[in-house]
């Protein structure tokens, strides 16, 4: 079974819509953009229709040409005392992108950047979930996928899918093993009853890797001839009982779950 991501965020749009309802006053989303490429200035226009439609106030700072990281905290600085939450688009051209995402309250980090954030996420009591992993989990959630005591295998150890879907698969109850550049991922995955890809290696995982009935969700991305590509050959969907697609699976959900988690943070902590 193809997933189609859009139909799916469509879903998790319809309860954020009763979720905004509920806060009587506005409610801001603050995105920093440092980065002036085609890429970038597509994904800020999807936040931004996301927002739109939310009735979120978007805020928006453009770092200029030659920007400096004290520029880049300065601005984050201004977005932090004007929105509820705020959003560090990357990437950022010659800017400590570590300084940057750590200078964001963890009340106010919706990606869950910061090391402060990622660490309570981690504990496990946190109101905000890193998006990505989010909607990871809310897609197969969707399709009726269980995840308690299944066979989870994580492949790619990055910060933004592979190292919080390890923590996060962990927290509700699957048995997580978790691949990194150098491991037999066939060896693990032909055994797995849910495959999580974020390595950024096209066409990683081939069919004959994975059993019959397997669940994929690929949130692995990069570029193959010119066109956006995800870690799985697509022919895997052949064999899985669901599969998520690059692009058009994951994507549309991670962006639904950002302003799930601007909600969750605004109702736990009375942001701004």
């Amino acid at each position: 079974m193809i997933v189609d991501g859009k139909s799916i965020a469509e879903t998790l749009y319809s309860k954020l819509v009763d979720e905004r309802a509920a806060f009587s006053g506005p409610v801001s989303l603050g995105i920093l953009v440092g980065d002036k490429n085609p890429v970038t200035a597509s994904y800020v226009r999807i936040k931004e229709k996301a927002a739109e439609r939310l009735s979120v106030t978007m805020v928006r700072k453009e770092l200029p040409v030659g920007a400096t990281t004290k520029d880049a905290l300065f601005a984050i600085e201004e977005l932090v005392g004007s929105a509820d939450g705020v959003i560090p688009q990357l990437p950022m051209v010659s800017i400590d992108v570590d300084a940057v995402r750590n200078a964001i309250p963890k009340e106010k980090d919706v990606d869950v950047l910061s090391d402060e954030a990622f660490k309570a996420f981690e504990k496990g009591d946190w109101p905000a979930i890193p998006p990505v992993p989010a909607a990871l989990t809310y897609i197969l959630q969707q399709k009726n996928v269980t995840i308690k005591d299944a066979n989870v295998v994580v492949v790619g150890k990055g910060r933004l899918v592979g190292k919080p879907a390890e923590i996060l698969f962990a927290q509700l109850g699957g048995h997580v093993t978790a691949l990194m550049k150098g491991d037999d991922v066939a060896l693990y995955t032909r055994e797995a009853d849910i495959i999580v890809l974020g390595a950024g290696s096209a066409g990683l995982l081939k069919p004959n890797m994975v059993k019959k009935g397997v669940a994929v969700v690929d949130a692995g991305t990069s570029e193959l001839g010119g066109k956006v590509v995800g870690d799985a050959d697509p022919s895997v969907a052949e064999v899985a009982a669901v599969f998520t697609p690059v692009p058009g699976g994951v994507g549309p959900v991670a962006i639904a779950e950002i302003y799930k988690n601007l909600f969750a943070l605004k109702r736990a902590y009375g942001n701004k």
